[in-house]
């Protein structure tokens, strides 16, 4: 079996190149350490995945510019809200709408806060996260103006080294409101039927992995071409 597997060549993905614009989501994952990949889907399918050591900027836009390279148009882009990001992708596709995955937000608030705030300003910003896909911009924004208003004094208060005792809840709001731009795309834009989140990859990922557990002890070239061929046919 093992000489019959570092036989077989994984056969490439022939994806036709859409003849109309995608709605793209992109997202990484690892297979332990020091082994990832980068995977781009639309339509449903893998159209383009790379390997890599660490997910960085420069992965991503030497995926997107082969992607361009190849025909590709995008009618949106669906990202996981990695820092600098988004300042890749308008620099690239300047007309593009991004939408930021409501998933990976309420990640990011849920690691500042806990599943279980204990302060009022920490519940009500966990409240507002858990209905991101449930209201309307307009909405959003005023609830958080709300609790920025609410809890000012509070968020202000400072420990005898004179540093903020809750930077957590601040950083949570940060977040909301750095991001805030890019989570209703999908509302401003319902004729694209822009992904909200990138679970299209996040659930594939899930299906690899536990793939690849069943065969655990592969050696690294041979679990990477055993990935290769699952990318290829999903």
């Amino acid at each position: 079996m093992r000489r019959h597997f570092d036989r077989h060549q994984p056969t490439p993905a022939r994806i036709a190149v859409s003849e109309e614009p995608v709605a793209l989501t992109f997202d990484g994952t690892f297979f332990g350490r020091g082994y990832g990949l980068m995977v781009y889907r639309a339509m449903g399918k893998n159209i383009h995945w790379q390997e890599m050591e660490s997910e960085t900027l420069a992965i991503m836009e030497q995926g997107l510019r082969h992607l361009a390279t190849q025909g590709w148009c995008f009618s949106s882009l669906t990202i996981d809200g990695r820092k600098g990001a988004v300042s890749l992708i308008k620099r690239l596709f300047p007309s593009v709408p991004v939408q930021l995955c409501l998933f990976h937000q309420k990640a990011i608030v849920r690691r500042y806060l806990t599943t279980r705030p204990k302060t009022r300003c920490g519940k009500e910003i966990r409240a507002l996260v858990s209905f991101l896909a449930h209201i309307d911009e307009a909405c959003f924004l005023a609830c958080l103006a709300d609790i920025k208003a609410h809890d000012a004094d509070f968020l202000k208060e400072r420990n005898e080294q004179g540093q903020f005792r809750h930077r957590k809840l601040r950083s949570a709001l940060r977040s909301l409101t750095t991001n805030a731009s890019l989570l209703y795309t999908w509302k401003r834009h319902p004729e694209l039927n822009i992904p909200t989140t990138t679970n299209s990859c996040d659930g594939s990922f899930a299906h690899w992995k536990n793939k690849v557990k069943i065969h655990r002890g592969l050696r690294k070239h041979r679990r990477a071409k055993m990935i290769q061929t699952l990318l290829a046919q999903t």
